[in-house]
C-alpha cells in the first residue's frame, strides 16, 4: 500500500474522530444551555409561587425576604453545577477544585459567612422586623428588608442604607419601633428672674389640651439647671410612637410663640464684660 494513502487513511480517521466527537460535544453543550436558560426561568417561577404562599400564610415579612433570597442563591448553584455535568465536565475534578476555592473563600470571606449568621440570628430573636425604625451604626432608619447578608434601611430624607447583618447581630442598636409608647423630652429656657411657677403652669397645660399626650404616665415638668444665660425647664410627656415628632416640633412651636402671653421671655446666649479702670493698662493713641 502507497504510504500516501495510509498517511491519507489515518487523517481522514481523525476528521471522523473529530467531527463525531465536536457533534458529541456540540449537542451537550447545547442541552446543557437549554437546562440553564430553563432552569432559571423555572426557578423564578418557584420564587414567585413561594413568595404567593407565604404571603398567603401571612409570614413575617422579614423572614419572607429571607427565604426568599436564600432559596434562589441554593437552586441556581445547583443548576449551574447541573448544567457543568451535562455538558461533560468532569465532576469529580469539579469539586476538587470547588473545595480548593472554598477554602480560599472560607479565608476571604470571613465577614460575608458572619453576615449570614448574622442574618440567621436576627431572624430568629427578632429584635427588628421590617417596617420598625433603628438606629446603629451611627446611621437611622426604618427598615425596608432582610436580605441574607444586609439589611436595608430607608432615612427620613429617603436614602438607602445596607448594613451588615454581622455587625447588627453583634453590636448595640436601638429600636424605636419595639414599644407601642415612647416618652418626648424637652428642655424649654426661659430668662432668670422668670417665674418657674407660672412656665409650669402655662407647659402643663399646653399638655393638658393636646389630646395626642397620654396622662398615664403623668407629664412631668421640673427645673432642671441653672444655665450661664438661662433657666432650663425639663418637660417630659408619653405619646404613642407614631405621634413621636408632631408633638416634639408642635411643643416647640408652642412655646416659642406663647410664652411672652404668660410673662416669660426666652433668653440667648450672652456676656457682660466689666473694665477695672484702676487696674487696666494705660490706653495707647496712635495719630
Amino acid at each position: 500500500m502507497n504510504p500516501m494513502d495510509k498517511i491519507t487513511t489515518h487523517g481522514t480517521g481523525i476528521m471522523e474522530w473529530l467531527n463525531e466527537k465536536g457533534v458529541e460535544y456540540g449537542l451537550k453543550l447545547l442541552l446543557a444551555i437549554v437546562v440553564l436558560v430553563v432552569g432559571f426561568r423555572l426557578i423564578s417561577f418557584v420564587l414567585k409561587k413561594m413568595s404567593h404562599l407565604m404571603d398567603k400564610n401571612n409570614m413575617n415579612a422579614s423572614l419572607k425576604t429571607f427565604l426568599r433570597s436564600f432559596t434562589g442563591i441554593v437552586l441556581k448553584i445547583l443548576l449551574i453545577i447541573s448544567a457543568l455535568s451535562i455538558a461533560g465536565v468532569e465532576m469529580t475534578i469539579f469539586i476538587a477544585i470547588m473545595t480548593a476555592i472554598s477554602a480560599g473563600f472560607a479565608f476571604a470571606m470571613n465577614g460575608t459567612l458572619s453576615n449570614f449568621f448574622g442574618g440567621a440570628m436576627i431572624l430568629s430573636f427578632k429584635p427588628f422586623e421590617v417596617g420598625d425604625f433603628i438606629s446603629a451604626s451611627s446611621f437611622s432608619g426604618t427598615v425596608v428588608e432582610i436580605q441574607i447578608f444586609f439589611t436595608v434601611l430607608t432615612t427620613p430624607d429617603n436614602k438607602t442604607i445596607l448594613l451588615p447583618n454581622g455587625g447588627l447581630s453583634n453590636n448595640p442598636l436601638v429600636n424605636f419601633s419595639k414599644q407601642k409608647n415612647r416618652r418626648v423630652d424637652w428642655v424649654f429656657g426661659v430668662s432668670y428672674g422668670d417665674s418657674i411657677e407660672d412656665a409650669r403652669s402655662m407647659i402643663l397645660g399646653f399638655f393638658n389640651k393636646d389630646s395626642r399626650i397620654l396622662s398615664d404616665p403623668e407629664p412631668f415638668v421640673g427645673l432642671e439647671e441653672l444655665g450661664d444665660s438661662s433657666v432650663n425647664i425639663a418637660a417630659r410627656a408619653w405619646v404613642i410612637n407614631a405621634d413621636y415628632w408632631d408633638v416634639f416640633f408642635d411643643m416647640n412651636e408652642r412655646f416659642y410663640k406663647e410664652a411672652g402671653n404668660h410673662g416669660l421671655s426666652i433668653p440667648f446666649p450672652q456676656m457682660d464684660v466689666h473694665f477695672d479702670k484702676e487696674n487696666s493698662p494705660p490706653t495707647k493713641l496712635v495719630h
